[in-house]
């Protein structure tokens, strides 16, 4: 009967790991092509792909520093590349409010009671993944790699918890961006001799209110 050292399965781990990392790297592709389609980055934020590249471009230094980490080397080269690519999109379609103020995702949730704008599989990846390599670390008795995963696990279910708890309401109650509200105006004319309030525009005032 097969037996597998502490060193197979750390081999397994980390391969899984990558394969996992691989899949965070791209669950945010239906919200870039989301933006592409919009031309605008909505209520997305770019800090979670801005913390992954810087992530990934520490990993590759220590990598470096260890020597032929080449299972650190081969995802954390991806995952530079992919979110470079995500965060250039990003700088392309944000509006200038986007880029200056900057907000957690988790925070945004709370704020706005909604989960429109943290989708599940990333946080379900980032989990998952963050278990992977935990036990790679754990195995290999390098805890600079397992170490940090114990934090990105936490989290993971928090946001998990987070979807879990605000997953009916996707669409916060906001009014449409084309429109604004001073646009909205009510004018007063006089009608024989008394004040009557008037909608200006009740076309606008109808695709203010229940959008386009």
């Amino acid at each position: 009967m097969a037996t597998f050292s502490a060193a197979h399965l750390a081999c397994a781990f980390g391969i899984l790991g990558n394969m996992v990392s691989f899949l965070v790297y791209l669950a945010p592709m239906p919200t870039f092509y989301r933006i592409y389609k919009k031309k605008s980055t909505e209520g997305f934020q770019s800090i979670p792909y801005s913390v992954a590249l810087f992530s990934a471009m520490l990993y590759l230094y220590y990598a470096h520093l260890k020597k032929n980490v080449i299972i650190l080397v081969t995802i954390n080269s991806v995952g530079c590349a992919i979110e470079t690519i995500y965060l250039t999109l990003f700088v392309i379609y944000a509006t200038r409010e986007a880029k200056v103020h900057v907000v957690l995702s988790p925070m945004k949730v709370i704020r706005t009671s909604s989960v429109e704008f943290m989708p599940l599989s990333l946080s379900f990846f980032l989990t998952l993944c963050a278990v992977m390599w935990f036990f790679y670390g754990f195995l290999i008795k390098d805890y600079y790699i397992a170490a940090p995963n114990i934090l990105g696990f936490a989290f993971g279910i928090m946001q998990m918890v987070l979807y879990a708890n605000y997953r009916e309401n996707k669409k916060p109650l906001v009014l449409p961006e084309a429109y604004d509200v001073k646009e909205v105006t009510v004018t007063v004319i006089q009608v024989n001799g008394s004040q009557e309030n008037q909608l200006a525009d009740c076309n606008a005032c109808t695709k203010a209110i229940n959008g386009p």
